[in-house]
């Protein structure tokens, strides 16, 4: 044990058996965490069981104090010895230790369920407590660690106790990895539902090894609830390397499927009896509206099937008792994002994904032919991909069931701004179109009704293009892998912690942050979506929705339509002449961000100027006044149309100062990464000095690197981990295919480790170094232990490629290069290692539609924030000057909102040195990934 602070003074050493490798493994890395060594294995060829000897690190251990206890018929103390039987039931192990309190404060800090109480001495004195703690060892057996010899010849037994019951030895037993009532490993069920989505696969795989990393055995139903009617083998235990390959996986792999039959209380009577018979009383159930309500349902009627049963004789009353509740848990699969109390649904990005690279390609061949496209997405209930695409992709018009065209002249109204925007030289028109797309009158709007209208009324070459299930296909994105995995975790620690009464969690997603909630309230208001606009409520209807939802629809509204308002007296009156310029390296969703921010801005009367080439442009005068259609087809361009780079003011603060007087700039937009921030503050302690520098600005973030203070995202970042993800994959496809070849894999991030965690995540890294932690020795040395083992779990013949991922900051000393070298030669030809350095790769193609939606969002907010500082004078117009510090902001994504935090109050938040915030919420990933990775040595 590298901790010396740990000492186990009474234990020499412990034999013990794994019937597998799995097993063998877990042990050897648990027990090393308490202080002990490997120093010997052997296998056994009469049982094919491996043994492991293992003693204490600490030099001044001596006198052996370890004692086994066995019950299959009665409570019976034995020295452990190396005839023992690992097929004989679960064993207690005692040990005793002098520093009780240091083992539970490193238990606390490990994911391992524990309990510890004081058991009263033998003559009930309580001068003579003793202190227990309890845990189980990766092979089921029961250490008890305590601060008094040979601590059951003092407990009295519980007088209801049995000779066969392990509670015996145990006053309160409430372990979580432990069935409450059989007293056995948990068994805990996960199942997929309904329509697929992509991110399933990742479900199953988090629900499953978190499982196992919390003591518990995994199933899956295959099959949805059909399997669970059917039984048999479509309900299947499943091990570690069986979810191997699931994150990159489309679909579902354990299938699903229409169940009839589990609609009907028969079918529901055979599910009961065949989780019983499993002895799984736990069900994750991944899906829609319709599979969480069917699985509330089978909750609700749970002890009426099981009494029924026991009627029929198909269970005895035992089984019964001891199966007498069910836990469930929801995971909302579904590409709609139509679920009500959670802001994200598992597959819905990647879905939306699929609809943006359909689009991006039709509005190729759109301009090319300067036609219209009618292009129809799925939604039956719900907008939220229909508006979504339409901001991601530059749509010109969407119908969703939540907002229908206002009035009876909607039509010809639409008609008219398609053609003024013929007028001002578009080339083609995109309207997009949500299967359940409905008028006011609650009459359906279709495709083919787009279609006609455009033809016969406007005489335009218009196609129609169902995208039908090409938006449920293909591998999940990053967002929706990372999402799913997280929440599958989340969904064994709700299944953990469930009782009796306690209503069944729905697992979502809220400001950011994994969120438990009634299921049943929310399947409740999910369904009043849908009678708020049967009654034709549709204000009531958008409210119902995610907090964003309404706001983003007014903000597609508002960049859409290319008004003339800024062309009439009372707007030039009031209007502000706003610099838009890029600074820091291109990140995916800059020219999304100045497009909107260009559209608005007309839109609203103000006059935007692009400032070409970051500061030395500025100072240049390289500034161009930018009207509505310059910025057109942008919004799905990577890098930077403007220019960019990390050119700070302070190159010439006399100059940029000159040139924002000299084409009067009143008000300036930056958008970048940490170096446009740099340069706010630059501009901001230069106030008293310039006064051209006294006017609001703010400060869009963007940077792939994700290290900009007062904001959750920054754009790029999602679009770069996208890039990160299908470069890893095509490296783990590389790496399998050669086998037994590791890859170490660098990638961008300076300081910040964002990328690196997120992309771990995304991809099961087997480590991930980031600079918040660097590289030793030490860590190296575990990640080649690590490795070995893995390598030698593998099946021969069908060794699994796998991937270290390595910031490229993490460390001054083992470069890529290193780290690689040293993996190779300790690896002993056990396996090979290979690098791959991914460079501006990571920056990304074409934004993603996270990216987009979020620029778009950005944009919009920032030039309201300008707006909000203008003074009105109605005889000079507007006024802008200020030293207000709060003028100068950063535009921060936080949980659900836009909020703007100013330069000067973010310096207390912010690491200047290492150029990236103090606090960031996504360090709490890292661990995540290691405990997937099966790497208990790092947690």
């Amino acid at each position: 044990m590298e901790d010396s602070t740990i000492a186990l003074d009474n234990i020499a050493n412990l034999i013990l058996t794994a019937p597998t490798r799995e097993l063998y493994h877990a042990s050897i890395a648990w027990f090393e965490k308490l202080g002990f060594k490997a120093i010997m294995t052997e296998t056994s060829v009469e049982t094919t069981a491996t043994w492991m000897q293992l003693f204490s690190s600490h030099a001044s251990i001596h006198d052996t104090s370890l004692k086994i206890v066995y019950a299959p018929s009665g409570v019976k103390k034995r020295a452990i010895s190396a005839k023992m039987d690992w097929r004989s039931m679960p064993a207690v192990a005692t040990i005793t230790t002098n520093t009780l309190k240091a083992i539970e404060t490193l238990f606390a800090s490990l994911p391992w369920a524990y309990q510890r109480y004081s058991v009263p001495s033998k003559n009930g004195s309580g001068n003579n407590e003793f202190s227990v703690i309890y845990t189980h060892d990766p092979m089921n057996n029961l250490l008890i660690f305590t601060d008094k010899p040979n601590p059951f010849e003092t407990p009295k037994r519980p007088s209801h106790a049995h000779d066969n019951d392990l509670d015996a030895v145990e006053p309160t037993r409430t372990t979580i990895t432990r069935s409450a009532t059989t007293g056995k490993k948990r068994k805990i069920a996960i199942l997929t539902s309904g329509g697929d989505a992509p991110g399933m696969n990742a479900a199953v795989r988090g629900v499953v090894r978190a499982a196992i990393m919390r003591g518990c055995e995994a199933y899956a139903v295959h099959e949805g609830y059909q399997g669970l009617v059917d039984g048999g083998n479509m309900i299947r235990k499943m091990g570690w390397d069986d979810v191997q390959g699931y994150l990159s996986t489309g679909g579902t792999i354990i299938g699903t499927a229409r169940c009839k039959a589990f609609r009907e209380r028969p079918g529901r009577l055979l599910a009961a009896r065949n989780l019983v018979k499993e002895g799984i009383d736990a069900l994750v159930v991944c899906g829609g509206d319709g599979s969480l309500t069917g699985a509330d349902i089978f909750r609700s009627e749970w002890s009426s099937l099981l009494e029924e049963l026991v009627k029929t004789k198909e269970l005895t009353a035992d089984e019964a008792e001891r199966f007498a509740h069910l836990n469930i848990v929801g995971l909302v699969g579904s590409i709609d994002n139509d679920m009500s109390s959670t802001d994200i649904t598992i597959g819905a990005v990647t879905c939306l994904h699929r609809i943006c690279e359909s689009i991006d390609s039709i509005s190729s061949t759109a301009s090319s032919h300067s036609r219209a496209f009618v292009v129809e997405v799925m939604g039956r209930h719900c907008g939220w991909l229909a508006l979504m695409a339409g901001i991601a992709t530059g749509a010109d018009f969407i119908f969703i069931p939540e907002r229908p065209p206002s009035g009876e002249n909607w039509r010809d109204n639409m008609c008219a701004e398609i053609k003024a925007h013929r007028d001002l030289g578009k080339r083609k028109t995109i309207v997009i179109v949500c299967e359940g797309a409905i008028d006011s009158n609650l009459n359906p709007i279709t495709s083919k009704d787009m279609m006609d209208l455009l033809t016969d009324r406007l005489h335009l070459d218009t196609r129609m293009t169902i995208l039908g299930h090409v938006q449920r296909g293909g591998k999940p994105c990053a967002y929706d892998r990372n999402l799913a995995t997280m929440q599958g975790v989340e969904a064994v620690e709700a299944v953990l912690a469930s009782r009796p009464g306690i209503p069944s969690p729905m697992i979502g997603m809220n400001e950011n942050k994994i969120t438990r909630t009634d299921l049943m309230k929310a399947v409740a208001l999910t369904g009043e979506v849908a009678k708020a606009i049967g009654r034709k409520d549709f204000i009531g209807a958008m409210e119902l929705r995610d907090p964003a939802f309404n706001q983003q629809y007014d903000q597609f509204m508002a960049i859409t339509t290319a008004a003339s308002v800024n062309e009439s007296a009372e707007s030039a009156k009031n209007s502000l002449r706003i610099g838009i310029i890029n600074v820091g390296a291109p990140a995916g969703g800059m020219n999304a961000a100045v497009r909107a921010a260009v559209r608005y801005a007309r839109n609203r009367g103000h006059v935007p100027f692009g400032i070409h080439n970051g500061f030395p442009g500025l100072m240049a005068g390289q500034i161009k006044e930018l009207k509505w259609m310059d910025v057109d087809g942008w919004i799905a361009h990577g890098g930077s149309e403007l220019g960019t780079n990390r050119d700070q003011p302070s190159l010439d603060l006399g100059m940029v100062s000159y040139q924002l007087q000299k084409f009067n700039i009143q008000s300036l937009i930056l958008v970048g990464g940490f170096e446009a921030y740099t340069a706010c503050l630059e501009m901001n302690n230069a106030r008293n000095v310039y006064p051209a520098f006294c006017m609001p600005m703010v400060h869009i973030p963007a940077t792939i690197s994700n290290n900009v203070p007062g904001t959750e995202f920054s754009l790029g970042c999602d679009t770069s981990l996208n890039a990160i993800m299908d470069a890893c994959d095509a490296i783990k496809q590389s790496a399998t295919a050669s086998r037994k070849r590791v890859f170490v894999v660098e990638v961008h991030g300076g300081k910040s480790g964002y990328l690196a965690i997120m992309s771990g995540l995304a991809v099961g890294a087997t480590s991930v170094y980031i600079p918040e932690e660097g590289i030793n020795l030490s860590r190296l040395q575990k990640d080649v232990r690590h490795l070995c083992q893995r390598y030698g779990e593998d099946a021969e013949g069908k060794s699994q490629g796998r991937v270290i991922i390595r910031s490229e900051s993490a460390s001054k000393t083992y470069t890529t290069d290193i780290v690689s070298a040293i993996i190779k030669e300790e690896g002993h030809q056990q396996f090979d290692s290979r690098t791959a350095i991914l460079g501006h790769i990571q920056q990304g193609n074409s934004p993603s539609p996270l990216d987009r939606v979020r620029a778009t969002r950005f944009a919009v907010c920032a030039i309201d924030f300008l707006e909000s500082h203008i003074e009105k004078d109605a005889a000079n117009g507007p006024t802008v000057y200020t030293k207000d510090p709060s003028s100068i902001a950063v535009a921060g994504i936080q949980g659900s909102n836009v909020s703007f935090t100013s330069v000067e109050e973010l310096l207390k938040d912010t690491d200047m040195k290492n150029r990236k915030p103090i606090q960031t919420w996504w360090m709490d990933y890292k661990r995540t990934g290691n405990l997937l990775a099966r790497r208990i040595d790092l947690l």
